[in-house]
């Protein structure tokens, strides 16, 4: 009988990612697990062993690449995952495919390697920072690699021993029946080595807590929320582990005059009533300098001008956005009676009038008119 192509087996392309392989063969192992499938255990068994033959070919670049040129009698006599179904098997699926989770699995049988934590940051700027962007210095504490020790958690002059539980490998594996399970060795915590004298400056833990500079580009257009990832930047990693990253999160301080939505700008601008009942020019404030607005008569208050072109770019669209600019009518404040007397004759010419000069006060009175009329009957 023919043998299945490896690709159909898991269920992926031929140009499918490591990772997407590695999940595909994590669900049909565990959906093929005999323990979850007792009561038609040979054809799960046979199931979980083509998954498992097809991932050991399949995770390997160099097997993967003679298996995609030759097929499968190129791995005839070589590793073609055909090894018994007994204990063994099941502790490397357990340690290749879910050593992940338990914090950073084997690597080559030898002790475990754990990569460092990634790490957060609140980056405060104000709006014209964050929209013609800038290099920035931040201090971010953090763990590092002892400089005493070079990050072996031993004295100087001494070094680490192989740890006697473990044999140095820094993990114990446990039968539990049918099954034998790799753990992490709890006497060296995975390192595979133990410490008899302790550095004086980490105490033993291979890493000092220090504050770091570091320096944030930061693009221009970023927006509030917004995240800039420094690879490498996190806490150093334990037992020759790769440091993890550092996530520079972008806040934007409140600016005294605009509110921003993506790459708009809005603000208010406030008018007086006779410029704004007469008509004319302001002076209104963009990020790129003063412009003049001009104001039509008989504007009233609340009215949006719009300045296209006059708003700010995105990190991840490059077009200028526009200015949203809303009237605020203005009114006097701390008259003199001389003003004051000169406002009521104004008024009072205003009211004969009529809905000539106030159209909405007019409209608004009807509408009021109406209302009580309805509910009084």
């Amino acid at each position: 009988m023919a043998k299945r192509d490896y690709y159909e087996i898991l269920g992926v392309s031929k140009s499918a990612s490591a990772d997407e392989i590695k999940k595909a063969y994590r669900r049909l192992a565990m959906k093929h697990h005999p323990d979850r499938n007792k009561d038609n255990s040979d054809d799960s068994e046979r199931k979980f062993k083509e998954a498992k033959e097809a991932y050991e070919v399949l995770k390997d670049p160099k097997k993967r690449s003679t298996y995609d040129q030759f097929g499968h009698d190129a791995l005839r006599g070589g590793h073609g995952g055909h090894g018994g179904f007994g204990a063994e098997g099941f502790g490397d699926i357990f340690g290749d495919v879910f050593g992940d989770i338990f914090g950073g699995g084997r690597r080559g049988g030898g002790p475990q390697v754990f990569r460092g934590a990634d790490l957060g940051y609140e980056l405060r700027l104000d709006l014209e920072t964050a929209v013609a962007g800038d290099n920035v210095t931040i201090d971010v504490p953090t763990q590092v690699t002892c400089d005493s020790c070079s990050g072996s958690g031993a004295k100087k002059g001494s070094d680490p021993v192989k740890c006697t539980t473990c044999g140095g490998v820094g993990q114990v594996r446990m039968q539990q029946g049918f099954f034998s399970i790799q753990q992490t060795c709890p006497a060296c915590k995975g390192a595979g080595t133990t410490i008899s004298d302790p550095c004086l400056d980490c105490h033993g833990r291979g890493r000092v807590r220090k504050t770091r500079t570091l320096a944030v580009k930061v693009p221009a257009g970023v927006d509030d929320g917004d995240r800039i990832r420094l690879s490498g930047e996190g806490e150093a990693g334990r037992n020759g582990g790769p440091s993890g990253d550092l996530y520079v999160e972008i806040r934007v301080n409140p600016h005294k005059i605009f509110e921003r939505e993506g790459s708009n700008l809005s603000c208010e601008v406030p008018v007086s009533i006779a410029t704004a009942t007469l008509g004319g020019e302001v002076e209104l404030p963009t990020l790129n300098g003063n412009v003049s607005l001009k104001v039509p008569a008989g504007t009233q208050s609340g009215k949006v001008f719009r300045l296209r072109g006059k708003g700010v770019t995105t990190v991840r669209d490059p077009r200028q956005g526009d200015l949203f600019a809303m009237v605020a009518v203005e009114t006097p404040v701390n008259l003199t009676n001389e003003q004051k007397a000169l406002l009521r004759k104004f008024d009072a010419s205003v009211r004969r009038g009529g809905d000539k000069h106030s159209p909405r006060a007019g409209g608004w009175l009807d509408t009021v008119k109406r209302f009580f009329e309805r509910i009084s009957q």
